[in-house]
């Protein structure tokens, strides 16, 4: 299984990002799809979910801001960022569970400055 994570970068406040993970290795219409993140100094966070129905679910801090998503076909997630805070500054993981185990991508990096 394989989770690699792309997208990250530096935007100003206000700005927006799109994350990218592409899965494989696992049967990616099956799974839920999950993002988190870690600030520095910060427990890892989870962001939002996304079953595989397409049922989503948010933090309270991106709800409104984020919103996740799932193709099916290329076997990709996405997390939309919009009106991008400093706080959102993180590490951005993707991760999922398969056959029992977690697995969790390498990381992108968000920095949130002017």
């Amino acid at each position: 299984v394989q989770l690699q994570a792309s997208g990250g970068g530096l935007v100003q406040p206000g700005g927006s990002l799109r994350l990218s993970c592409k899965a494989s290795g696992i049967i990616f219409r099956l799974n839920a799809m999950r993002w988190h993140r870690q600030a520095p100094g910060k427990q890892c966070e989870l962001v939002a979910t996304i079953t595989s129905t397409g049922s989503t679910n948010y933090t309270d801090s991106v709800k409104g801001r984020f919103t996740i998503s799932r193709d099916n076909i290329k076997n990709m997630m996405y997390l939309h960022m919009n009106s991008l805070k400093p706080e959102d500054t993180a590490v951005y993981f993707c991760a999922t569970h398969y056959r029992g185990r977690a697995y969790w991508g390498q990381g992108t990096l968000v920095t949130v400055s002017s």
